[in-house]
């Protein structure tokens, strides 16, 4: 499973304003021309949203269902990919107060199910996930820095949220 975390800081946005514009899904498509399309559906009893997404991703496009589930008094959004092209997509982003701003954490484990050529796509995969984060935070916070380190990637255990 390969493992990749991208770490900015949006300066002068309040951490409580870029978790509520992290978590407005149906913005994406209008900030980044990365996102083509995402379809939230109603909260579950459990508070948890289902979102369809489509997402350019190299020379085509990517969909998967995810889960998502929302922790504001930790600024946090966790979600795990229910369907879609990935054969596992999970992780979180994470707001925390900084001198500038807000740092921004997006971590996640992602799967894409073809063992003989995951030497070949997965580092290509990663460096697109990578990318398509940094113009995401980028469309939704504005002016946007990367931190040291900004752009870990790692093979990872399983992650089960």
């Amino acid at each position: 499973m390969r493992h990749v975390t991208v770490r900015m800081t949006a300066h002068d946005v309040e951490p409580e304003a870029a978790y509520q514009r992290i978590r407005d899904f149906r913005r994406y498509p209008d900030v980044t021309e990365t996102v083509r399309e995402v379809v939230v559906h109603p909260p579950g009893a459990d508070g948890t949203v289902v979102s369809d997404w489509t997402v350019r991703f190299r020379n085509g496009l990517m969909r998967w269902t995810e889960r998502d589930s929302f922790r504001p008094e930790e600024l946090v959004l966790a979600f795990t990919q229910l369907r879609g092209d990935f054969q596992v997509f999970e992780g979180s982003w994470r707001c925390a107060p900084a001198e500038r701003g807000t740092d921004v954490t997006f971590d996640a484990a992602f799967d894409l199910g073809i063992p003989t050529l995951a030497d070949l796509l997965d580092p290509v995969a990663e460096s697109t996930l990578r990318t398509n984060i940094e113009l995401i935070l980028r469309g939704l916070l504005g002016r946007v820095s990367a931190l040291p380190s900004a752009s870990l990637a790692r093979t990872a255990a399983p992650t089960h949220g």
